[in-house]
């Protein structure tokens, strides 16, 4: 199945995503993913990427568009994929239509992570990010073994200045103007579940492979 995740930060798109594509076996694809790797390995689209980035600049929607068409063209993604961080608006919506309807793709599920105000801020504010690999972990519900220090490699763990509360508030107002139509978006197509995400997010996980059964029965889960 190829499904995208939707919901506001916070929600818990991209460790659900990740999840869910192991337990289904398809590729997770994340636009910011996507320019880290460009941007990492050097490429065309990666040091033009750079060059906005290194400015404090957001990436013009037409070079995200052209990463995510390179990669939908990989054989991989016939299998299914779990896409999330993208589309953030309608326009983009339309364009990743566009995007898949090229090597005969669409979108089969769009799942909406509805998330209350104050378990967001819960969950941003207590957010803590690897200067180094950029793993994420969190004060409270994940925290590293060795205080404000990476499992993984070691490197510090800091706080992004966007999670503190006042900014995550500010961000919920924007998403709720700017995305919140995209939900309509895919209600229109008849493709839309929503369910609830406040939970523990192993039981989140579960609620959502649970809709995807419902959606294909022959859809294979690993444990």
């Amino acid at each position: 199945m190829n499904i995208v995740l939707l919901g506001p930060p916070g929600a818990g798109k991209g460790t659900q995503s990740k999840r869910l594509a192991e337990r289904l076996g398809v590729p997770h694809i994340s636009t910011g993913d996507l320019l880290r790797k460009n941007v990492t390995d050097g490429t065309e689209l990666g040091r033009e990427a750079k060059s906005y980035m290194d400015k404090g600049l957001l990436v013009p929607d037409d070079l995200v568009t052209r990463m995510l068409t390179n990669r939908f063209e990989q054989k991989d993604v016939r299998k299914g994929f779990i896409l999330d961080g993208y589309p953030r608006n309608t326009a983009q919506a339309a364009t990743l239509d566009g995007i898949l309807s090229g090597p005969g793709l669409s979108i089969d599920m769009a799942v909406y992570l509805d998330t209350c105000e104050e378990v967001i801020v819960q969950r941003l504010s207590g957010r803590l990010v690897c200067s180094k690999c950029g793993a994420n972990y969190h004060a409270v519900n994940m925290p590293p073994k060795k205080t404000m220090i990476c499992d993984s490699c070691s490197a510090p763990l800091y706080q992004r200045a966007d999670d503190k509360e006042e900014t995550i508030r500010r961000r919920l107002e924007v998403y709720n103007k700017e995305s919140a139509p995209v939900i309509d978006y895919y209600a229109e197509k008849g493709i839309l579940s929503r369910l609830a995400a406040d939970g523990e997010a192993l039981a989140v996980l579960d609620k959502i492979i649970d809709l995807v059964r419902k959606n294909d029965d022959s859809v294979k889960v690993k444990k």
